[in-house]
């Protein structure tokens, strides 16, 4: 590992990463880079395991998402353990999968069948059972050393933080687009029907809870039909 080479990479990688414009396009480059970027990775996603349900949030190269849908079938395997953990530790690695797996052996059988060689994953938040991992796949045993491992450990903290800015801003830019969309609505009703804003925002609230409908989706359908009408 040329590691001078490496930290240069990680700047780039960290200012590449702020200028994705989604939260899945954060996610899309973190797996494309993984797989880029460390010496010896075939395949890489990333896991997230909510409610007990394992979903692929990323992938890049094949084994990713079969290895995720297993994991989460079987309740077992290298992220589910290190999730489990009450030490600190956030890295495991598989040097040879083709070794004997007491922790998951079901995991391990069916990860050989998809040609997994090693494996190594960070984890990269937790969250009461919930969690996310960073996993990246090699076809042949031996090949992530712990060099490599901690070369994934790298790429995996510069990861959750701008996964962290991303989801911070996919939130602040919805919450914005509620309060304009509600802004709208009250408008409107003020407007067409001589309301205040209190009696219009209680129109909207009264419609949302008789119908079990959220606010914001209240509000869009007042606009769609208002907008709609003749004046």
């Amino acid at each position: 590992m040329e590691w001078q080479k490496f930290a240069e990479e990680m700047a780039l990688l960290a200012r590449t990463l702020l200028k994705q414009d989604s939260v899945q396009q954060t996610l899309d480059e973190i797996a494309a880079s993984a797989v880029k970027l460390v010496d010896g990775c075939d395949a890489a996603g990333i896991l997230a395991v909510r409610k007990g349900r394992a979903v692929t949030l990323s992938s890049c190269g094949d084994m990713v998402e079969e290895s995720d849908r297993l994991q989460g079938a079987l309740g077992e395997g290298p992220c589910f353990d290190l999730a489990r953990r009450a030490d600190e530790e956030r890295v495991f690695r598989v040097a040879d999968m083709n070794r004997p797996q007491p922790a998951w052996p079901r995991y391990a059988e069916a990860a050989r069948g998809l040609g997994i060689g090693s494996m190594t994953g960070v984890l990269l938040y937790t969250h009461e059972e919930d969690f996310g991992a960073l996993n990246l796949y090699a076809r042949r045993p031996g090949a992530f050393t712990e060099d490599i491992a901690t070369a994934g450990w790298l790429l995996a903290s510069h990861a959750a933080v701008a996964l962290a800015d991303a989801r911070t801003i996919d939130q602040l830019e919805h919450a914005l687009e509620t309060r304009h969309a509600i802004g709208e609505a009250m408008g409107m009703l003020m407007e067409r029907h001589g309301m205040s804003d209190e009696d219009a925002f209680s129109v909207l609230r009264n419609i949302s809870q008789h119908h079990n409908i959220k606010l914001r989706d209240v509000a869009q359908q007042i606009r769609e039909k208002h907008g709609d009408s003749p004046d």
